[in-house]
């Protein structure tokens, strides 16, 4: 889990060091919204986004800090805690039925 506060720079790290065709799960404290983000090459991420919006996109590594303060404000608006999951190899698309702990 990560703040809020600090989110997008680690965040940025993570994604920075993640294999092409990997996936990270960022979720609500509650898990009920989330966004997909997919490397598909090492400066272009296939991103999901599931919540308050629902949209799929492809973003440049160098357009990704405005993405991820836009979606926090769309998708997490009074979070304090964010979750991020690495999926590993995955498709975008199933990364939602994917197996995670139960609350």
């Amino acid at each position: 889990m990560l703040d809020k506060a600090t989110f997008v720079s680690v965040f940025l790290q993570k994604l920075a060091k993640l294999p092409v065709g990997h996936c990270l799960d960022v979720r609500t404290y509650k898990r009920n919204r989330s966004v997909v983000f997919r490397k598909e090459t090492s400066e272009r991420y296939f991103v999901r986004q599931d919540g308050f919006f629902v949209d799929t996109l492809e973003i440049e590594h160098s357009e990704m800090r405005k993405f991820l303060k836009k979606v926090l404000k769309q998708e997490f608006p009074r979070s304090t805690k964010i979750r991020v999951y690495d999926l590993g190899p995955c498709d975008v698309h199933q990364a939602q039925h994917m197996g995670r702990k139960k609350v």
